[in-house]
């Protein structure tokens, strides 16, 4: 079902009971951390809410740079900056892995041919679509 123009417009509403001020920090060699402070709608420092700190990277591959951005559980500015190497390294480790279990889910797929499997309708010769391209879908 298609979603309707004032539902995509719902979907933009910044929820003003859950901003953050964000300030960034780095050391200019390994990452950034990029902490999170809660606010009220005036701006104001929101102590109800925890401060969330989140570590960028980036992993060299054949393509480019590939941000990794992560999470990092901590206290303090200084706490999240001891971590940074550790969860980084988890975070790099999980990416590569998701990275290799697409490349094993797009070497294992099935190329259907366009118009599906049935039959020989609509085949050339030996089952091949006729035009003699191959398509993926």
């Amino acid at each position: 079902m298609a979603q309707k123009p004032e539902d995509r417009a719902a979907d933009t509403r910044m929820d003003p009971a859950t901003l953050y001020r964000e300030e960034i920090y780095t050391d200019r060699k390994v990452g950034t951390i990029r902490t999170l402070t809660p606010v009220r709608k005036d701006g104001t420092p929101d102590a109800s809410r925890a401060t969330v700190y989140v570590g960028e990277a980036q992993l060299l591959t054949s393509m480019g740079a590939l941000p990794i951005t992560f999470e990092i559980e901590a206290q303090s500015l200084e706490e999240a900056a001891r971590k940074f190497s550790e969860v980084a390294k988890d975070a790099v480790e999980r990416t590569v892995k998701d990275l290799q279990e697409l490349r094993r889910q797009a070497a294992s797929s099935i190329v259907v041919p366009q118009g599906g499997m049935g039959g020989l309708g609509g085949m050339g010769p030996g089952g091949v679509p006729p035009g003699g391209k191959i398509q993926i879908p």
